[in-house]
């Protein structure tokens, strides 16, 4: 190798966010298009980046165990590092910074907004990072929940949860609220969308251990993919053993973006599968029904 390639090669940065590990030079973007490298270190560009926000309900989230009636003010950006061919917000997650229109929102000015709101109606009670991935870009989650906090606002998460342990160690005491896609409990076709469920199992792990986090999980029932009443059982099996108390929504799967070689779960499977993780759970929720 030559001088000049072994220094191009020695200047590119390993991302720290989650298990892609993407190795980039500088100027080059991660696979969930939102982190880029400098010089010095891979930095959160879409920072504050919003394309997305709307008052929510709780229940949306979905959150069904969790201040009921409730509503969040719900904040998105752009990007993801998964690639889900059923991706519902494709429109947003799957681009970058020159795809999508986009308006930077500070912590502080999201929070100002949200208190406006809570003004308006005292039943909105916090902030909801949601719509794309927000963990790629996981320290405005961090830097709206501190602030948050402070006066005396909610942060929830709603997240596919594959990101390094360091990263959720942080969020943690921060979340007051999350719901995490548990996709299937089979590690290729989670290899297949780019990410890991062994990352994806800790991060419920550690949330579920979390004193102030409450904790929901979901899982879309994908026809062909993690259909099978041995596959749910599993996830809701180990779901149980992680906490007896975990709330489990089983939802319906509508074809959208990459995946439309199927058609909608059948109604009545969704339903005979949430009964399935019954036998294990005392909280399951069947959606999208």
């Amino acid at each position: 190798m030559s001088e000049s390639k072994e220094s191009h090669a020695s200047a590119r940065l390993t991302c720290p966010v989650c298990p892609r590990a993407c190795r980039l030079a500088p100027g080059q973007a991660g696979a969930c298009r939102t982190r880029v490298a400098t010089d010095a270190a891979v930095i959160p560009k879409a920072y504050g980046r919003l394309t997305s926000l709307a008052l929510d309900p709780v229940e949306k989230k979905p959150l069904a165990c969790w201040h009921p009636g409730s509503y969040l003010l719900s904040v998105g950006s752009y990007g993801c590092n998964f690639h889900c061919p059923f991706c519902q917000n494709w429109q947003i997650s799957q681009v970058g910074a020159y795809d999508v229109p986009w308006q930077e929102v500070s912590p502080k000015e999201l929070v100002a907004l949200t208190l406006r709101e809570h003004a308006r109606d005292p039943h909105v009670i916090g902030i909801a990072h949601t719509y794309n991935e927000p963990l790629v870009c996981w320290e405005y989650v961090r830097d709206v929940g501190r602030l948050a906090h402070e006066v005396g606002l909610a942060n929830v998460l709603v997240s596919n949860g594959c990101a390094n342990a360091q990263v959720i160690d942080v969020l943690a005491p921060l979340i007051d609220a999350a719901n995490i896609d548990l996709k299937t409990f089979d590690p290729k076709v989670y290899q297949s969308y780019g990410g890991e469920l062994a990352t994806v199992k800790e991060t419920i792990r550690r949330l579920g251990a979390e004193p102030s986090c409450h904790l929901e999980v979901t899982t879309l029932i994908v026809p062909g993919v993690n259909d099978s009443e041995e596959e749910v059982r599993a996830i809701a099996n180990w779901l149980a053993g992680v906490d007896p108390k975990v709330v489990l929504h089983v939802t319906r799967f509508f074809p959208r973006w990459h995946m439309q070689d199927r058609p909608p779960t059948p109604v009545d499977q969704v339903y005979h599968l949430a009964d399935i993780a019954r036998e294990h759970l005392d909280q399951v929720f069947v959606g999208n029904c």
